[in-house]
């Protein structure tokens, strides 16, 4: 297994340790729900130092990223960052993925630790632009900073005026008394926050400095559960559960990541043009359930009758509301918010409502 250069920081802290993605990672500390909370109402800290880092650059980097990524990289520009996918030539999505804009010859992807080697393998497979490619994965640490005090708190140790930074955009500047942090007003969680990249070397000095200047106003490290949680109140997809090889990014409610205009040619882009133009026969929708239970990954979505209609892709007991909530495909017919739908737990149908995310 491998470890983040903050695994000792995280023993010390009396941290769950749970194999995740070919990490040991933090599942949680002081508990999920008490994380999460703590996240919603003042601020967390995740090391989310596991993801993976390409730089692609050079002459050949933005037509590459036009061809390979789902989204228009000509919106960027430097300093700005874009949601998008990959593609994976049969409908499906090969990996969900940030792209940063440092200038127009050089971007940084952001990809999901599980898919490091095969994003990577795809994108040298695909390089017919000659564009310069580099893993960084190894030698870069990722935390993130999350929730209504991330700003005031990292406020407090840089000199870059934070609120001067849009969302999805980001600046490299001091933070901490560390040079060349990259600071990205990105998130996962749905609480608005900071996503602070850095050498591997300067990982620990920063979370560590980060703890001590948010302690007062009460941020504490937070685990991969209340993660899951936060991302899941808010309907943002995870690869693995709600997205994959065999998943359309328009199935997946994704078609505002794919771009059709502007003359981009994007892999797929035919084979997803005419599934949005004849529309799809199941879609990725929300759900809250209307009476006690927990949906779990895998569990049967049925209508009043009785008969399958989908598979939950993602549940969880929202700490905020109190009820089950979940994302899951859905066959058509039932995507219209309102709908009556029932989760299928331990051979008993839950009665749940199809609403549209976020949940909260």
């Amino acid at each position: 297994m491998q470890k983040t250069r903050l695994y000792e920081e995280h023993l010390s802290l009396g941290a769950k340790m749970v194999s995740y993605s070919g990490f040991l990672m933090p599942v949680e500390y002081s508990g999920i729900t008490a994380e999460h909370m703590a996240v919603r109402h003042s601020a967390g800290m995740f090391d989310v130092s596991h993801m993976g880092e390409f730089w692609v650059k050079g002459p050949g980097a933005f037509a590459f990223l036009q061809k390979i990524t789902s989204n228009n990289v000509a919106k960027l520009s430097p300093g700005k960052a874009q949601y998008s996918c990959f593609p994976n030539g049969k409908g499906g999505i090969v990996d969900d993925l940030l792209v940063y804009q440092y200038s127009e010859e050089k971007y940084l992807l952001v990809v999901n630790a599980g898919n490091i080697k095969k994003d990577w393998d795809w994108c040298v497979q695909n390089n017919d632009e000659g564009a310069e490619l580099e893993n960084a994965s190894d030698r870069m640490s990722l935390l993130a900073v999350q929730g209504p005090y991330a700003a005031a708190i990292l406020q407090n140790l840089t000199p870059v005026i934070l609120a001067d930074i849009p969302s999805f955009s980001f600046v490299t500047g001091t933070l901490a008394g560390i040079d060349q942090v990259m600071i990205s007003h990105t998130g996962y969680t749905g609480a608005g926050g900071f996503e602070l990249y850095v050498n591997n070397e300067d990982a620990p000095v920063l979370w560590r400095k980060i703890l001590e200047a948010g302690r007062s106003d009460g941020l504490i490290p937070a685990g991969l559960g209340a993660r899951d949680t936060l991302r899941l109140e808010m309907g943002f997809c995870l690869y693995g559960n709600d997205i994959d090889e065999s998943t359309s990014p328009i199935e997946a409610g994704l078609g505002w990541i794919t771009s059709f205009k502007d003359n981009k040619v994007f892999i797929d882009k035919e084979r997803l043009w005419n599934q949005k133009q004849a529309g799809v026969e199941r879609q990725l929708k929300g759900f809250v359930l209307q009476e006690k239970g927990i949906p779990r990954n895998g569990y049967d979505i049925v209508d009043a009758n009785g008969h399958t209609i989908g598979k939950v892709t993602s549940g969880t007991m929202s700490p905020v509301l109190k009820r089950g909530i979940g994302l899951g495909y859905v066959s058509e017919n039932h995507w219209k918010s309102g709908s009556e739908i029932f989760i299928r737990i331990r051979n008993k149908d839950i009665r749940a409502q199809i609403v549209r995310p976020p949940f909260i």
